[in-house]
């Protein structure tokens, strides 16, 4: 049977009430989703609040990864997901193909002991688990200049995976030399060796977005999120994560125009006016809008029936390895 948001909201309420879980929701998701979360947020945020939490079910509503986090992070908590979505940068680099990155840099005369990995949270657990078992750690978006920062002192050459535009812009904020695996350099010559990945979303802001809007209001500032192209941030005012974008905006005076280039639901959330979004497509994540109110009351349904679905699950092993990874992180 199908409801109205509105009744849904109310079905939801009520088994909320009725079950120990905790509604968590990423800032990506769409509005009617985001105001059911007990708990909201960017990726690490959300994994670390949940492992806070008393609540036997983390109801997680975002991308797989993330599902994975928690579980990296909380392995004793229960998590499921209305949709088990898959975000398209995580899914460009599996074990195998990080294998083949690393192998990469042995045949350009970078030895194992000389690699020290980082892989962007936007990452499977299996892929983290590779990178803890090679002495290397997690990063996100808002803490990756200074997780490169301290891996850099061990004067090691840094494997970035998956984003290779966060590597780089983060390689051109200290004004290190970066490379992408496969773009004809040579890589024992970079600080900094990229994946080739990327955010399908993040792609789609160009230069003359930025010129249109910088022509229509020569006052405007124009803030964007590391994953987008190297080319897009150095035109930028302001480069940051998703949580310094928000505080960023949110502390500009009410009448100052900002052109933001960032995932569509979020933005549209920030403030009601002198806020425009920097592309003439909807920036809109296609997984992260996979999830809606009727998954989320199915799948609290599901719990309130002793049979949840789409739990996450990951493996003794992997678990151990992307936990320390991610410790890593934490730690500095």
């Amino acid at each position: 049977m199908q409801y109205t948001n509105e009744e849904l909201k109310t079905k939801i309420d009520e088994l909320k009430e009725k079950l120990s879980v905790t509604v968590v929701a990423h800032f990506y998701q769409r509005d009617e989703v985001f105001e059911v979360g007990d708990i909201t947020g960017d990726s690490l945020e959300l994994a670390v609040k949940t492992r806070d939490d008393d609540a036997e079910f983390v109801l997680f509503c975002g991308v797989g990864f993330m599902g994975q986090s928690v579980k990296v992070l909380s392995p004793s908590k229960r998590v499921v997901m209305p949709k088990v979505a898959l975000c398209a940068m995580a899914s460009m680099i599996n074990g195998a193909q990080y294998d083949e990155a690393v192998k990469a840099l042995n045949d350009s005369g970078i030895t194992n002991e000389n690699i020290l990995p980082i892989t962007y949270i936007n990452s499977s657990a299996e892929v983290k688990a590779k990178v803890g078992e090679m002495g290397g750690m997690v990063c996100t978006s808002a803490n990756a200049k200074h997780i490169i920062t301290a891996a850099l002192k061990e004067g090691k050459k840094i494997l970035f995976v998956p984003d290779r535009c966060l590597g780089q812009n983060i390689a051109n904020q200290m004004g290190l030399k970066s490379c992408v695996i496969g773009d004809g350099s040579d890589l024992s010559e970079s600080d900094i060796i990229c994946f080739d990945g990327f955010c399908s979303v993040h792609q789609l802001f160009t230069l003359e977005d930025i010129e249109f809007y910088r022509k229509k209001f020569p006052d405007i500032l124009i803030a964007v999120h590391p994953e987008c192209d190297p080319a897009i941030c150095n035109a930028s005012d302001f480069v940051g994560s998703t949580s310094q974008l928000i505080k960023y905006i949110k502390e500009l005076p009410a009448e100052q125009k900002v052109a933001v280039g960032t995932e569509f639901n979020m933005v549209n959330r920030l403030r009601p006016s002198n806020t425009y979004i920097l592309s003439s497509t909807k920036p809109e994540c296609p997984t992260m809008n996979e999830t809606t109110l009727q998954d989320v009351y199915l799948t609290l349904k599901a719990i309130d029936e002793g049979k949840p679905i789409n739990e996450i699950e990951v493996d003794e092993k992997t678990q151990k390895w992307a936990k320390i990874a991610l410790e890593r992180m934490l730690a500095l």
